[in-house]
């Protein structure tokens, strides 16, 4: 019986690309379906879709380089105490909010960047952690500049292209959020499938070879801290315009450490990942602490769990082997 051809090289980038352009469409839909279904609670939903740019910058150091952190908070809470103190000192354009947001998570991330990258392994992870630890203290003791414990409150954004208000429901905010979601995975797709993004992944796999080939690491790896910084930054502006509140709880190791969690729930590695981590961690906890707030956190642990023991590659990369053992299963069953 004569074997079936092998793809050819040009079908294996339009397969890719029409796998993009399906998950593309699932997101869009699914987030439109969520502002359909779930209307009481776009609040919620907008605060997802804020952590899930967290995630998002977390994967490309950690998931795409390699490198340890647990201090991502950081540049998330520069991005949004930066956007709390613009919208306070007059500027209220919600899409220029967003730029000073991924200014400060870029700045912020260069800075980080610079100091974890002299350090591997063990140190870099304990580099991280201090390092938000030291802008959390910062943002406390800096009262007169970050409202100290007590936050930054009174912020009102600008109504959406000066139609749609960011009201107490959320709808604008969901939108505006869900919009930007899109945005920019779209750009990270492209960023991570790149000669920049394959450099990065080599690094990680076999930075011997990279190094062999001429190539510093140190520049390649500070240039997606900055990317990080930017994606993250957007995340905390993001959280300041919904909210129209900045606290302590965006700069806390908590958060740092959840984002952890949700990216190794969904998978390292996969943007897919990262969105489908954090959309089930926060909805199992969302609805247990509803349910059970004194011990849902022991529900969740049992989760992670799991997770670890039989799906070691994530939410994502069971996802992926289900689908090509399905793939295969139709072949063998086909003519």
């Amino acid at each position: 019986m004569a074997q079936a051809p092998a793809p050819s090289a040009a079908a294996t980038p339009v397969r890719s690309l029409g796998r993009d352009l399906a998950g593309f469409a699932l997101i869009a839909l699914a987030g439109l379906a969520g502002y359909w279904l779930f209307p009481d609670n776009l609040a919620f939903l907008t605060r997802v879709i804020s952590v899930a740019l967290l995630v998002l910058s977390l994967d490309l150091i950690v998931g795409y380089c390699g490198i340890a952190s647990l201090g991502q908070a950081a540049l998330y809470g520069a991005g949004a105490y930066a956007a709390g103190i613009a919208c306070l000192n007059g500027v209220t354009e919600p899409f220029l909010l967003i730029l000073v947001g991924a200014a400060a998570g870029a700045v912020t991330g260069l800075l980080m960047g610079a100091v974890m990258l002299r350090a591997h392994g063990l140190p870099q992870l304990v580099l991280s952690i201090a390092i938000v630890q030291l802008l959390h203290e910062a943002a406390n003791k800096l009262a007169w500049l970050t409202g100290g414990s007590d936050g930054l409150a009174g912020m009102v954004p600008a109504p959406l292209f000066g139609l749609f208000e960011f009201d107490l429901w959320g709808r604008a905010a969901y939108l505006f959020g869900l919009g930007l979601l899109l945005v920019v995975f779209v750009a990270l797709k492209l960023i991570v499938r790149s000669p920049f993004g394959m450099v990065c992944r080599g690094l990680k796999e076999d930075p011997l070879r990279i190094s062999a080939l001429g190539i510093s690491a140190f520049p390649v790896l500070l240039r997606m801290f900055v990317i990080s910084g930017a994606v993250a930054g957007m995340g905390g502006a993001l959280g300041a315009i919904a909210t129209q509140v900045v606290g302590l709880d965006s700069l806390s190791f908590e958060l740092s450490a959840n984002a952890l969690v949700m990216l190794v729930l969904g998978g390292l590695g996969n943007l897919y990942g990262a969105l489908i981590g954090t959309v089930v961690f926060m909805a199992v906890e969302h609805v247990v602490a509803a349910i059970n707030p004194f011990h849902w956190m022991t529900l969740v642990g049992a989760l992670l769990i799991a997770i670890v023991l039989f799906a070691p590659r994530g939410l994502s990369g069971t996802l992926d082997e289900a689908a090509r053992i399905l793939t295969r299963g139709q072949r063998r069953a086909g003519p």
